[in-house]
């Protein structure tokens, strides 16, 4: 027994000796080279408001932080390494979260969950936006929907690839509406609007920022609010249809994160994302209100989020 009793108490004191290892470490955080994945391409407006960050955590946290673009899977490749990682900070991940409440959804390999990642900070929000070729008489979302009612077999809507987030927001406004939409799928942005500029397409979802500047008719904004950018784009919200699907992302820890490396994070997040250089990327990327959040609210987003694409990503149809 006493024996047992002298394991027993050897273990408490591993464990004891264990965590305060893994405290001090926290204390000591980063005490050497942390790296930012983003799943996606170099040049992406994720990578380069990555690399802001990264300039910004390595002066003021006194270590190297650096960019490693890691795309593939429609970001599945770069997110999953994240979610593997030991969860000690020297491995995050800066970008859009669509590759965690979406894509498990229609890639059962992806191999991780919302539960699988500690949100740190919340950095950015893309607002999506209906356009129409010049001179077209739809000027309104409910001109869209009566003309879809009147066409036989409805209108043609071009979207960025399926289940993407301009994809899932006809979707939603198809289920509200009543109505159904004939999904064209493109390559991306660019070819909508090519199609949209050349009236080979009745309308088109697509990211705001792939809209501004175009020239081309808006009838609505996927959004809580008008855009300071474009303020007289109306809302979906103000034209009766409760749609603003979240297009978001920021920078995560795989789940198990010590609580002092996130809030040092996060308090460099927060700091980082005042500054010139964050400010300028984010007037270029149209930025709405409410697109930065802290830890807690960026969580809380997570799991509204994930509540809506899980009632979405069912509705989509194949094509």
């Amino acid at each position: 027994m006493r024996h047992k009793a002298r394991i027993i108490a050897g273990m408490a004191a591993a464990c004891g000796a264990a965590a305060g290892v893994t405290a001090a470490a926290a204390r000591d955080y980063p005490s050497r080279v942390v790296q930012i994945i983003v799943p996606t391409t170099a040049g992406s407006s994720a990578d380069i408001l990555g690399r802001v960050l990264a300039d910004g955590f390595s002066s003021r946290l006194g270590k190297p932080f650096i960019i490693v673009d890691r795309p593939g899977a429609n970001g599945v490749l770069g997110t999953a390494d994240v979610a593997r990682a030991n969860p000690d900070g020297y491995t995050l991940m800066h970008g859009a979260t669509y590759s965690i409440t979406v894509q498990p959804l229609i890639d059962k390999q992806a191999g991780y969950t919302i539960k699988s990642f500690t949100p740190v900070c919340q950095t950015f929000k893309n607002d999506q936006v209906v356009v129409v070729p010049p001179n077209s008489p739809l000027k309104s979302a409910r001109d869209i929907v009566e003309a879809t009612r009147r066409k036989p077999g409805g209108l043609n809507v071009a979207v960025p690839g399926i289940a993407t987030i301009p994809h899932l927001a006809m979707i939603a406004w198809a289920d509200q509406a009543k109505v159904a939409f004939n999904d064209v799928p493109y390559k991306g942005p660019a070819e909508e609007m090519q199609a949209v500029r050349a009236g080979q397409i009745d309308f088109a979802a697509v990211p705001l920022t792939a809209a501004a500047g175009s020239g081309l008719p808006m009838p609505g904004l996927f959004a809580e609010a008008r855009n300071p950018a474009l303020p007289n784009v109306p809302t979906f919200k103000e034209q009766g249809y409760d749609v603003a699907p979240l297009s978001y992302g920021g920078l995560l820890g795989p789940a198990g994160m010590p609580a002092e490396v996130t809030r040092k994070l996060e308090a460099a997040c927060i700091a980082v994302m005042k500054s010139a250089a964050a400010q300028k990327v984010v007037r270029n990327t149209l930025q709405p209100a409410g697109y930065f959040a802290d830890s807690a609210g960026f969580a809380r987003n997570l799991a509204t989020d994930t509540a809506e694409k899980n009632r979405l990503v069912p509705l989509l149809h194949p094509h």
